[in-house]
């Protein structure tokens, strides 16, 4: 008789408890995956890693206490060789950029989890990346543009808020045309139209999160 090859052990971190149902439901049906622990928050994320050494976690982006990226960079810290998979709604290239800088191996937007889910956590643990066509794409053009300097996010956070120039440079402690230069700065880089084409540009790719 061939013996059983050890099982790929999952912990899964989400603040949503139907996405932990969904996913536990997912994987207890795979014979050579074993969901081992769940945590709803990047504490209790570091905390179960530790006491549970998975050989692949589910990372969940946007958290109370601590967010996916923070836990990822605190428990990779412990554990170098740690495996991440990045689970979120939401596809901005800025945001899949911060999860892979901090060390996850996976990027699946939620909607892919049905069809990617298991095959991600198969490849991520052989040691390989798994990254949906659509960020891959996004990622290799962001590449090659331009990213926005923290003052200029500064700016424009100020800007999304409904703030005239006047009052961003009073509260930067800048001038006026201080604003206005970062701002043109801000529209070439992002080839936007104009302060409002600027703001929704920027939310989609994520510099606005966080």
């Amino acid at each position: 008789m061939a013996l059983d090859l050890p099982k790929i052990r999952v912990l899964c971190v989400d603040d949503h408890p139907l996405v932990r149902d969904g996913i536990a439901f997912a994987l207890q049906m795979q014979k050579d995956i074993e969901l081992v622990g769940e945590a709803a928050n990047g504490e209790d994320a570091v905390s179960e890693f530790r006491r549970l050494r998975p050989d692949v976690t589910l990372m969940d982006l946007r958290m109370p206490v601590l967010d996916g990226c923070e836990a990822i960079v605190r428990i990779r810290q412990e554990f170098p060789k740690a495996r991440f998979i990045i689970l979120t709604t939401y596809s901005g290239d800025v945001q899949a950029a911060r999860a892979f800088k901090a060390g996850a191996s996976g990027y699946l937007l939620k909607n892919m989890l049905r069809m990617e889910l298991v095959d991600t956590i198969r490849e991520v643990h052989r040691g390989l990346r798994r990254v949906p066509t659509e960020i891959a794409t996004s990622l290799a053009e962001r590449l090659s543009a331009d990213d926005l300097s923290d003052r200029e996010v500064q700016v424009l956070r100020a800007v999304a808020a409904g703030n005239s120039n006047k009052i961003i440079a009073n509260t930067l402690e800048i001038s006026e045309d201080t604003v206005k230069g970062h701002m043109k700065n801000i529209m070439a880089k992002l080839q936007a139209n104009d302060r409002t084409h600027a703001v929704l540009i920027a939310m989609k790719r994520g510099f606005l999160e966080g």
